[in-house]
């Protein structure tokens, strides 16, 4: 499997390509503070098996990427969308499947925006719509206020479990307790949590990592503009949106809000799915994004006959 660091801004961008260089690119973009391997080499190989060259790789500030200081080089949520450009070019590909859980889900809206010739479909996993201020919601969560969109805002506890990263572990096993007791509510209570492979995944991501310190620099960039929402309405991208019956974070009807936005949008949804990545629906979900992204080039093939 080709690894390749990539330039970005004085930044080292680490990446993997596995699969055939000549196969249909699947872009995967992982959630916020989260590096490559959030993405499980088993659910990377179910896409490779269906004829599909997928690319993963670190954000900046996670993983084998370089690591800075918030405060010394401050940047956007635009810019982490912007690296993903970075790392199509550097691996030669004009056109991809962009496929983008949590974050990744916002950042691949922007990218439906700002370099939709770069863009093959786009899958949105357990998102929220750009015109949804997620950041303003954590608050509204802990106050008890509503949200100004009518939407559900995230669950509190989840969120409680998530702030508990600013304090750090004494040793690895309680790192990894901590973990897999967060992805236990980050999962929901209707798909029996497998606490043993969520706690495998994250011992991969500090053995990539070469640290159990949680990233958290993500958490301080710069919020996509909430006017950027009505864009929206103007992406001809084919887009798949997948929401998880169980997500705490962005629950239904979040998902239908993202898919009504989009012109070419597509919702999915999955019961039990909450926000991650379940070994019992990888079937399901390599499923709904190799099928995406089939029905994507057939549409392609039938607008260049037409």
């Amino acid at each position: 499997m080709p690894e390749k660091f990539v330039n970005v801004d004085g930044r080292s961008l680490w990446s993997e390509s596995v699969g055939s260089d000549g196969a249909d690119t699947i872009l995967l973009v992982a959630g916020a503070n989260a590096p490559a391997l959030m993405w499980p080499n088993d659910f990377v190989a179910l896409l490779v098996s269906k004829g599909y060259r997928v690319i993963r790789y670190d954000h900046r500030d996670t993983g084998r990427s370089t690591f800075i200081e918030f405060d010394d080089a401050p940047y956007t949520v635009e810019d982490l969308s912007s690296d993903a450009v970075s790392i199509l070019d550097a691996w030669g590909v004009d056109k991809a499947h962009v496929v983008g859980l949590s974050i990744g889900a916002t950042l691949g809206q922007v990218l439906a925006l700002d370099h939709p010739d770069r863009l093959h479909s786009l899958t949105l996993m357990c998102g929220a719509a750009l015109d949804v201020d997620f950041v303003g919601n954590i608050g509204r969560a802990f106050s008890g206020e509503s949200s100004p969109d009518g939407l559900p805002l995230p669950d509190r506890e989840v969120l409680e479990a998530l702030s508990a990263r600013a304090t750090p572990s004494k040793s690895m096993e309680e790192e990894l307790d901590r973990r897999v007791k967060e992805w236990a509510l980050l999962s929901g209570e209707k798909l029996e949590l497998d606490a043993s492979d969520f706690r495998l995944r994250e011992q991969r991501c500090i053995d990539h990592a070469g640290t159990w310190a949680q990233p958290g620099n993500h958490a301080m960039a710069t919020p996509v503009p909430l006017s950027r929402g009505v864009e929206l309405r103007k992406v001809s991208v084919p887009a798949l949106v997948i929401q998880g019956s169980e997500d705490p974070l962005n629950p239904p009807p979040h998902g239908k809000h993202i898919a009504d936005l989009l012109p070419n949008g597509h919702l999915v949804e999955m019961d039990g799915l909450g926000h991650c990545l379940p070994k019992a629906l990888f079937p399901r979900i390599a499923d709904e994004i190799a099928h995406h992204a089939e029905q994507s080039h057939a549409a392609d093939a039938r607008t260049s006959r037409a």
